[in-house]
């Protein structure tokens, strides 16, 4: 995966397997032989766009060493209902073991890229690009960020320490929008971009005067964005923030805004249905 190195995968497959089997599976352990071999198929059963095929590889691959995956599609790929997204052979013991977990991942990815791609498809005509949070479930925060980008988004700051983004607390306890913006402007690399959230134009016109590189404009209505865009004038990057949906993204990307963060992408997206098809001549 893209800017994931193998070992950071491995780590995720080792403990969500390790959740998943614990001492053993009990069932396939009573119910399939040892020596038995099988083939199965992964399929989608709703169109959507895929992400996740390296976690799939890493469980079959990597920790399942008897048993052999092929992706079919690509990450990143848009597929209609009823394709065939990877083969998995092998011993059918491992397979049954770890299906659940490579489908979880699958299922869990594939669901954030192809709601990321309906918000990138509303937005297309427009220079505004979707983001995504920090709203992600702990732990798997990069692949979730990962996923993003498979469906067209991109990505925010990753932690805290990636980017400097000052929101209301930190203004209330610095003493304000200019103190705030000051203090960092005074103490962080050159190579950060500081970006500071206001709910007002009085709040827009300190913080541009205060030289903030990017504005994040919070829960505005559309025409208070506009208005907002009118302000700038393109002295600073403008993010809208808060209550975005697939209804009204199109006329937030209208205003002029050039980012639009969702949190929506990563703490509401629906997991894309994937199943695990066992051929029945199993040898």
């Amino acid at each position: 995966m893209i800017g994931l190195e193998a070992i950071y995968l491995e780590s995720v497959v080792k403990a969500a397997l390790a959740e998943d089997i614990g001492s053993g599976d009990i069932t396939t352990l009573l119910t399939i032989p040892n020596d038995m071999t099988v083939e199965g198929t992964l399929v989608v059963k709703e169109s959507g766009v895929i992400a996740g095929q390296e976690l799939a590889w890493v469980v079959f691959r990597e920790f399942f060493t008897q048993t052999a995956y092929e992706p079919l599609i690509r990450d990143g790929s848009h597929v209609r209902s009823g394709k065939a997204i990877g083969k998995v052979s092998g011993k059918a013991r491992t397979i049954l073991s770890g299906e659940r977990v490579a489908l979880n991942f699958l299922q869990r990815l594939s669901g954030i890229a192809t709601l990321t791609s309906k918000y990138v498809e509303q937005v297309k005509h427009t220079k505004a690009k979707i983001v995504d949070t920090r709203k992600t479930t702990p732990g798997l925060r990069r692949l979730e960020k990962y996923a993003v980008t498979c469906g067209g988004g991109y990505n925010h700051r990753i932690g805290l320490d990636d980017g400097i983004l000052i929101k209301d607390n930190h203004i209330a306890a610095a003493g304000g929008i200019t103190p705030a913006i000051e203090s960092a402007k005074d103490r962080a690399p050159h190579t950060l971009k500081i970006e500071i959230e206001v709910s007002d134009f009085t709040g827009l016109k300190e913080a541009i005067g205060a030289g903030a590189d990017i504005v994040m404009l919070d829960n505005m209505s559309i025409e208070d964005m506009r208005r907002a865009v009118s302000i700038a004038d393109e002295k600073v990057l403008l993010e809208a923030s808060g209550g975005v949906n697939l209804k009204s993204v199109k006329e937030i990307a209208e205003t002029g805004v050039d980012i639009i963060s969702v949190g929506a992408l990563t703490h509401s997206a629906p997991a894309l249905d994937i199943s695990l098809d066992i051929e029945e001549n199993a040898v």
